[in-house]
């Protein structure tokens, strides 16, 4: 990405709310008064009463008692404290003065002041009144301060000016201060209205801006467009400390701008909180080792710009709560800025295929995580250990006796396939990461984490456990407000309903209180509105029906969302063979039937002349697993010669399964994409190729027909339709694509 002059960067601050330039403003008219609400210009319009801000005079006397307030009433019953905190809480609704309540002035003004005292002190993690108040922390965490309370002495007064900022609170805010996202975007309270637009799931893309370094890509978003330049003096919403050393690696790595540096523009945009599809990142190893490092760096500040700041919040208010309980009678406070904790104390999960991308990832993570928290950094020799290369011997094929094929090396690979598979790609892990004031614990227990870096393989086998056995469970995962799925299609070649089921599986109600304080949950915790505002960033090397279903049915953030849009040039001149590729169009009605339609196309028009071809060497590519079990079971049908080439063969029957195509013992050979994924196999022996469905990986697609080398036809037929479009635009490109799908034409040669 080529340097920018630092206009119209693509990503930038969002306005303030109105809602937050009120002052001491009734909390329920700013609920009510949200007009421009990000939830309401992405799924559709609120009522008119709404809408337009109006608040009647009946909705000002009566409001619906929320879940936290039944919740303080049932408690009441059986604790005086909290039955006194019911009644304050509805005496401070209802707008009664603390004057006309003269037993609970202690309370009420000490709380005050309390605010006031502490907005001088600041809430950097390091400061030494908090230790040991933190709610969800354990005990040993303190453990190094004492041996370490005299390191980075400077470094233990953060100056971030958001952090005196309750996401919340109802004291005093200057309206010329700038919120930052963290307290915009927590700091909303979703209306009934705002909750069932979102439930309808339906996204209106409203504008579009393009994507800096892509010169045919843009950014799509719902709702209001929020991209603005940002001030190069300021923190871009981070933690000063994550600013200052992240800053510093930028400039030890040889960046010299790093305004205009893509990861920061990509921090931006994963700082708006929005949901985020990119499904163009060109992988590390695909040769796009920077743009790959510059996202994960952009979402790994963004988890732990995250992490930080919602401890600092905790911890402020634990002194708050502290001080307030030794100067009120033990009362408990019910001011909403007290409302900090989540269910659990997890809140960032990040997901990832292979345990060598995990390795990747988190040794970032410590890297990115300023000097003063990784004094040290717990079981970091199991974990590299753990996650490093594996010791397992790549499987070795078989050569089989009088035949002159030469055993493969690595090198004979394609070089992505080594970079990808040059590590453990083991896809059954799981490790929590907890940070303390003066060091990282890998391998924290989960409850006690506050990132999971995991498989969905290795996720999922927590939650069938957990369905299986009722002592366990996996409760950890009702908390997630950041969740990161990197890579994800390379999760498509493993399985996509895997990471489907766990990504259903967030923000439950748990099934137990796990020592939280029920008196600091957030209402819409409570309120089982959690998946609204979870932030998911999904970034991918492509697009699929998959990952955009994901997206568009499991992604429902009220801040709204933003996708990239791009246009491909195509793969076709990756074929270096003078092949005669046919593209054959068939028609389906509807995406239900589309698969019926193909295999009947195969069956009626295709394999007829298969049949009676007495020629051999046909290599049939298919896609999906499914297909391929479909069509294996009508060639057996038809008692054709052919052998098997898929993912789940053993290492023996893919060898000699390769002889016997070779040799011509078989006519046919079925050949899977998630075969080719894993192997890299080249098959010899191709006279004719048909693809029966067009790759997801579009670099596939040239490696499968150069195949034919060696053939005497040189021939490839290819099936398609109009719901193949994603995968038909990245071989032929887009300008093709559509023409091929709108044309009275069904079939079309490419050479």
């Amino acid at each position: 990405m080529g340097k920018q002059s630092g206009k119209n960067l693509g990503f930038g601050k969002r306005k303030m709310p109105n809602r937050f330039n009120t002052g001491k403003k009734s909390r329920r008219l700013e609920e009510e008064n949200v007009a421009h609400s990000p939830a309401s210009t992405s799924s559709g319009e609120l009522p008119n009463e709404e809408s337009n801000g109006v608040v009647s005079e009946e909705e000002t006397v009566y409001k619906e008692p929320s879940m936290y307030d039944k919740l303080l009433m049932t408690l009441g019953s059986s604790s005086k404290s909290v039955s006194a905190a019911y009644k304050l809480r509805k005496r401070q609704e209802e707008g009664i003065s603390d004057s006309e309540n003269s037993e609970d002035d202690g309370s009420e003004s000490s709380s005050d002041s309390e605010d006031a005292d502490n907005d001088e002190e600041g809430v950097d993690d390091d400061d030494p009144e908090m230790a040991g108040i933190e709610e969800h922390s354990e005990d040993s965490e303190n453990e190094d301060d004492q041996e370490t309370s005299a390191l980075d002495d400077e470094e233990t007064h953060d100056s971030d000016a958001e952090q005196d900022l309750g996401t919340s609170s109802q004291s005093a805010v200057e309206p010329s201060m700038c919120l930052s996202s963290f307290d915009i975007h927590w700091g909303h309270k979703l209306t009934k209205a705002e909750v069932e637009n979102l439930s309808k799931k339906k996204w209106t893309y409203e504008w579009e801006v393009p994507a800096v370094g892509m010169t045919k890509g843009n950014w799509a978003g719902t709702g209001e467009c929020f991209t603005k330049d940002d001030d190069p003096n300021s923190c871009y919403g981070l933690k000063q400390k994550l600013y200052k050393h992240w800053l510093d690696v930028y400039c030890k790595s040889g960046g010299n701008d790093f305004h205009s540096s893509r990861e920061r523009l990509f921090f931006s945009l994963f700082n708006s909180y929005r949901d985020i599809l990119h499904c163009n990142k060109k992988p590390f190893y695909h040769r796009g080792s920077t743009e790959d490092s510059n996202v994960m760096d952009a979402y790994i500040m963004q988890c732990l710009n995250h992490v930080f700041k919602t401890r600092d919040l905790v911890t402020k208010n634990d002194a708050k709560v502290s001080k307030l309980r030794e100067t009120a009678n033990n009362e408990i406070p019910t001011d909403d800025s007290f409302l900090d904790h989540g269910f659990t104390r997890p809140k960032v999960l990040i997901l990832l295929p292979m345990a060598s991308i995990a390795l990747r990832v988190v040794k970032r993570i410590i890297q990115l995580t300023p000097s003063a928290h990784k004094v040290n950094v717990e079981h970091m020799d199991r974990f590299s250990r753990e996650f490093g290369t594996d010791d397992n011997e790549d499987e070795k094929e078989i050569t089989p006796p009088g035949q002159e094929i030469l055993k493969p090396h690595k090198s004979s690979k394609p070089s992505d396939f080594q970079v990808l598979f040059g590590g453990n790609s083991k896809d059954d892990f799981m490790v929590g990461i907890k940070f303390t004031k003066r060091s990282i614990k890998l391998y924290s227990d989960f409850y006690t984490s506050d990132i999971i870096v995991a498989s969905s393989v290795g996720l999922l086998k927590k939650i069938d456990d957990a369905k299986l056995n009722k002592e366990k469970d996996v409760d950890y995962l009702s908390s997630i407000e950041v969740l990161v799925i990197d890579h994800a299609d390379v999760i498509t070649m493993q399985n996509w309903d895997f990471l489907k089921s766990v990504v259903e599986q967030l923000n439950h109600i748990p099934s137990k209180q796990h020592g939280t304080d029920v008196m600091r949950i957030r209402p819409w915790y409570l309120d089982g509105y959690a998946p609204f505002y979870r932030q998911t960033i999904l970034l991918s090397y492509y697009s699929n029906p998959d990952i955009n279903n994901l997206f568009n049915k499991h992604c429902s953030n009220y801040h709204g969302k933003v996708k990239l849009v791009h246009e491909h040039k195509g793969v076709l001149p990756k074929v270096v063979l003078q092949v005669r590729q046919i593209y054959q169009r068939f028609d389906a009605d509807s995406i239900e039937h589309f698969d019926d339609a193909r295999f009947e196309y195969f069956t009626t028009k295709l394999f007829p002349k298969i049949k009676d071809s007495v020629e051999g060497g046909i290599m049939i590519f298919i896609s999906s697993y499914f297909e391929y079990v479909r069509v294996r079971n009508f060639l057996k049908s038809q008692s054709a010669s052919f052998c098997l080439l898929h993912e789940y063969a053993e290492q023996s029957d893919i060898s000699r399964a390769r002889v016997r195509f070779f040799e011509g013992k078989r006519k046919i050979m079925l050949y899977t994409e998630r075969s080719h994924f894993y192997h890299r196999y080249k098959i010899r022996g191709i006279q004719n190729l048909i693809i029966y469905s067009l790759p997801e990986r579009k670099e596939f697609y040239p490696e499968v027909v150069n195949m034919l080398d060696g053939s005497n036809d040189m021939a490839c037929t290819v099936l398609f339709s109009q719901f193949d479009l994603l995968r038909l635009e990245r071989i032929v490109g887009l300008a093709s694509a559509k023409r091929m799908l709108t044309s009275k034409m069904k079939m079309f040669s490419f050479s």
